[in-house]
Order: C-alpha cells, then structure tokens, then sequence
C-alpha cells in the first residue's frame, strides 16, 4: 500500500475561541498539556506537529480533529 504525506490538502484556520477548542481537546484527549496546545498564530504547523505525537496522528488526522471539534456546538 503506497500513501503520500501532504500538508497541503487540507489546512487547519481558527474559526472561533482557540481557548474553547483547546478546553474541548483537554476533555477529550486528557494527555495533552498547555504547552502542547500552546497557539501562535503564523506557527500553527508548530502546534499541529506537537499533537501529532501527543496524540500519534498523522497530519492530516490531527486537522481533521480540530476542524471536526470547531464545528462540534458545546
């Protein structure tokens, strides 16, 4: 099985309050820390890169996830 990794097909944007988002991922993924949630914006790969292994995702896995959990109502 032959998978190609892009970074390219799909991008994560705040869409709303990074704090809600983070408290959502907090509850649902209790291993991940501040720092690990740490937003700059200019530097989300950074982040998204910190919860790839936090979380072991892919990429595209880990956007999915925060795109899926801004959408999500509270």
């Amino acid at each position: 099985m032959e998978t190609t990794h892009t970074k390219t097909s799909e991008k994560f944007r705040i869409t709303g309050s990074f704090t809600a988002l983070s408290k959502k991922l907090k509850d649902k993924y209790p291993q991940l820390t501040d720092a690990d949630l740490k937003f700059e914006s200019g530097k989300e790969d950074e982040m998204i890169g910190r919860l790839e292994k936090r979380l072991h995702k892919n990429h595209e896995e880990v956007i999915q996830i925060l795109n899926k959990m801004q959408l999500e109502k509270v």
